[in-house]
C-alpha cells in the first residue's frame, strides 16, 4: 500500500519568502498548495489576539523605530527567560496596528527582508478571513494549526487566553467542526481549556527535544515530567483521551533508532514535526553542505528520513518545496 502524504502545513505562512505571519506570507502560502496554515497567537493589553510568534516583538517588528514607543521597552521574565524589548500585552491593538511587520532573520533570509516594513501586522481574525478567501479563491479547504503561545505567562498577568481564543473562533464560525482546525500548544493545560469550552478540533500537544513544559514546572517543578518522557511509551499512554496527537522537534525524529511515530500510531495519535527548512543554518550537520548559513543543502536528505518515519504532518517555511516533497 503506498504511503500515504503527510499533510503539509505553511509555517507562520511562507516565512522563507516574506516576513512570517504577514499577509503576504499566508496569501503566498495558500497559493503554492499547503494544507493548513500555522498562526501564533499572543494577545493586547486590551484582550485581541494578535498573530505573532513571541509576545516580545522588537526582531519582527518596527517598533524599535517608533518614538512614541520608546518608553515601553523594558524588561520581564517569561516562560522562565529573561528578556529586554517591547512586549504585546503593553499594547492596545490599535497601537500595535500602526506597527510593520519585519523579517526575523534577515542575514539568513535577505530577499525576504526586501520586504521589510511593508506590512502591518494581523490579528487571528484577519488570518481566518485570508484563509477562508483563500481556500475560496483556490478552490479547495485549506485548514489552520492554531499555535497558543505562553498562555501560563498571560494568566499570571491577567490575560487568560482560552475564552479569548474560544470568543474569536466563535465569531469566526471556526469553532464548530465545520472548517478544519488543530489546536497546539507546548502547554496542556490550556489546550485542557479550550477543550473544555467545546471548541471542536485536533488538539496537538508540542513537544520540545529537552526541557520541560512552563505550565506544569509552575505547577509541580522538578516533579513535572520531562518533554523526552512524554514521548516514552508509557508517557504516551497518558496522553490517550486527552489529545490526539504529538508534534515533535524533528531532531527526535531524525535522532537514530527512534520509534516515536510508531509508538503514536499504536496509540491512536497523530504525529506532525516542526519544522523542515532547506537552508544549511537549520539542517542537521550531515545533510549540510557549502555556502554559509543561507545556502540550502541536502534538505531532501533530511526531509526523506522525516518522511519514511510515517509522520502525519510536517511544518514547512517554504510551501512550495514542501508541497513538492512531500506529495510525491
Amino acid at each position: 500500500m503506498p504511503r500515504k502524504s503527510p499533510l503539509v502545513i505553511g509555517h507562520r505562512g511562507a516565512p522563507g519568502y516574506r516576513p512570517e505571519h504577514s499577509r503576504s506570507s499566508y496569501e503566498l502560502a495558500l497559493a503554492m498548495g499547503i494544507d493548513a496554515v500555522e498562526p501564533d497567537v499572543v494577545a493586547t493589553k486590551d484582550g485581541v489576539l494578535v498573530v505573532r510568534h513571541e509576545n516580545e516583538i522588537s526582531g519582527t517588528t518596527d517598533v524599535a523605530q517608533h518614538p512614541e514607543f520608546a518608553d515601553r521597552k523594558t524588561t520581564k521574565r517569561v516562560d522562565g527567560e529573561v528578556l529586554t524589548g517591547w512586549f504585546t500585552e503593553d499594547f492596545t491593538w490599535a497601537e500595535l496596528s500602526t506597527l510593520r511587520s519585519r523579517e526575523r532573520l534577515p542575514e539568513v533570509r535577505v530577499s525576504s527582508a526586501s520586504f521589510d516594513d511593508a506590512q502591518a501586522i494581523l490579528r487571528l481574525t484577519d488570518v481566518l478571513d485570508i484563509v477562508r478567501e483563500g481556500s475560496r479563491e483556490h478552490g479547495r479547504e485549506i485548514g489552520v494549526v492554531l499555535e497558543v503561545k505562553h498562555a501560563t505567562y498571560f494568566a499570571s498577568i491577567g490575560l487568560e487566553l482560552a475564552p479569548l481564543i474560544e470568543r474569536e473562533l466563535k465569531d469566526a464560525g471556526w469553532a464548530d467542526g465545520e472548517l478544519p482546525l488543530i489546536i497546539e500548544s507546548f502547554e496542556s493545560t490550556v489546550l485542557g481549556q479550550l477543550r473544555a469550552r467545546g471548541i471542536v478540533a485536533s488538539y496537538v500537544y508540542l513537544i520540545e527535544a529537552a526541557g520541560r513544559p512552563y505550565d506544569l514546572f509552575v505547577a509541580e517543578g522538578k516533579r513535572a515530567l520531562t518533554y523526552r518522557a512524554t514521548v516514552t511509551p508509557e508517557g504516551l499512554d497518558a496522553l490517550v483521551g486527552r489529545f490526539d496527537g504529538i508534534s515533535v522537534d524533528k531532531k527526535m525524529l531524525l535522532a537514530r533508532g527512534n520509534s516515536i511515530v510508531a509508538d503514536a500510531h499504536a496509540r491512536g495519535l497523530k504525529v506532525f514535526t516542526w519544522t523542515c527548512r532547506p537552508e544549511n543554518a537549520f539542517l542537521a550537520a550531515e545533510f549540510r553542505g557549502s555556502g554559509g548559513r543561507s545556502a540550502f543543502g541536502d534538505y531532501e536528505a533530511e526531509w526523506g528520513v522525516i518522511a519514511r518515519t510515517g509522520v502525519d504532518g510536517v511544518f514547512v517555511d517554504h510551501p512550495d518545496l514542501g508541497v513538492d516533497f512531500f506529495r510525491r
